[in-house]
């Protein structure tokens, strides 16, 4: 693997591998990690996290709340926090704007958070994230009480918020949406009342599991969540397991490399999250998950991936919501399975860090995979056991687009140059050491 720099944040080349061999741990569930912070900030007594994902986004939440009062140490060494938390009420007026930074989960569930306090505050973030809509989370906040200003009508940031007394509601959301949903149930938990949230389809519940986890008076029957006005969360021991979303590159490299076997250990595998497993499945990949455990609320387990003959699916919303942070590696994977793969539901991907359907295609075209683009997804021709060209990409700032090329590279006659890659950072600081490290040439 070849590093240089340049002003998109630095240009790796990622050369063809027989295999990927060993054993991995991945950094610690983003979604978890930023959860992780919040209601640790807002609960009584002392939050001791284990396994915190130092990413670019859940550093931006570390500040948020540090801006609002709250102590974190941060124990990097040891990939820990301490955070002495000032109960539900203690939270103070940040001094500036609150920078996110490029995170979404940061800003949509605070938010929620701050609509509640009983002071001012403005959210802002990059150039990316200006653009990324917040509508959909505005709107019911407003219904609840809320008064929320900013560009657009409120559909883009800056943000305003003017903190009131909040009302719970009844809300059927439009799409299931983890950040949504968590939003309001952060909302809810500071309103008067009873907050009834009911999605279309069940989207991740780590928020409704970190709630019960610290004490919040919270029901979940299937996809509909009460909560009710909360006095006190309390502070806990947590651990945080293995990404999943992270490990999904490893999973996808490890099949499509003719050469592997490789245990990825203490992976995330809450059932709203499985989806990608399930979709390698389906295409026939190699895949055992072993010694099933449960961590903090969170089931976890280790899993185990061998070489694989992949071959084509339709992968439809339904199978792809539980994996939809997946879409760009199962696109690797769609490139190197035998037959047409195609790919719909995917809609929502076009207003993430990038348009993920749109750069997606155009990188698979630039390293040689036929795929034709479509409004909600894509149909991909697969190479089956054939290798690709290679050639050069951009990541356009997206660091799941990065990491999943970086695996499509294992299978090029001459590897593919990422630029932009230093992206990855966001949420798998230390990716390409790690590919390093594991990878049989």
């Amino acid at each position: 693997m070849e590093n240089k720099k340049n002003i998109f944040g630095g240009s790796v080349t990622v050369l063809p591998a027989k295999g990927l061999k060993g054993e991995i741990t991945v950094p610690g569930d983003k979604s978890i990690s930023h959860r992780s912070v919040m209601f640790g900030s807002i609960a009584d007594g002392i939050t001791e996290v284990a396994g915190f994902l130092e990413g670019e986004d859940n550093l931006s939440t570390i500040g948020a709340f540090r801006a609002m009062g709250v102590d974190i140490e941060h124990l990097k060494d040891r990939h820990s926090l301490i955070i002495k938390g000032r109960g539900i009420n203690g939270l103070k007026e940040p001094g500036d704007v609150i920078d996110a930074g490029n995170s979404g989960t940061t800003t949509r569930i605070l938010t929620g958070l701050l609509s509640a306090q009983p002071f001012f505050s403005v959210i802002t973030g990059d150039a990316s994230l200006r653009q990324r809509p917040m509508k959909r989370v505005v709107e019911p906040l407003t219904r609840m009480g809320a008064v929320i200003a900013g560009r657009n009508g409120g559909s883009n940031l800056p943000l305003a918020i003017s903190g009131r007394k909040l009302k719970g509601i009844d809300y059927k959301t439009p799409v299931a949406s983890a950040q949504l949903k968590s939003a309001l149930l952060m909302a809810g938990i500071y309103a008067d009342g009873e907050t009834v949230i009911e999605e279309p389809e069940k989207s991740r519940d780590h928020t409704e599991r970190m709630l019960k986890l610290f004490g919040a008076d919270i029901k979940i029957e299937k996809n509909s969540i009460r909560v009710r006005s909360t006095k006190a969360l309390n502070g806990c021991k947590m651990k945080v397991p293995g990404d999943i979303s992270s490990a999904a590159f490893f999973m996808v490299g490890a099949m499509i490399a003719p050469s592997s076997e490789l245990l990825i250990k203490g992976v995330g595998t809450n059932p709203t999250r499985t989806g990608i497993i399930e979709i390698l499945k389906k295409m026939g990949g190699s895949l055992e998950v072993i010694n099933q455990r449960e961590e903090s609320g969170e089931p976890v387990a280790d899993i185990l991936v061998r070489s694989s003959k992949l071959n084509a699916a339709d992968i439809s919303g339904e199978e792809l919501l539980p994996a939809i942070d997946e879409f760009p590696i199962i696109c690797v994977a769609a490139a190197f399975a035998e037959g047409i793969t195609t790919i719909s539901g995917a809609r929502e991907l076009r207003v993430k860090e990038s348009d993920r359907i749109a750069v997606m295609a155009d990188s698979l075209l630039r390293v040689g995979i036929v795929n034709r683009e479509k409004d909600d997804g894509i149909a991909i021709e697969g190479r089956g056991t054939g290798e690709i060209e290679g050639g050069s990409i951009e990541s356009h700032g997206d660091h799941r687009i990065a990491m999943s090329m970086a695996m499509s590279a294992l299978r090029s006659k001459r590897g593919i140059e990422i630029d932009g890659a230093a992206s990855v950072d966001v949420s798998f600081p230390g990716f390409f050491d790690y590919l390093e490290k594991v990878k049989v040439i």
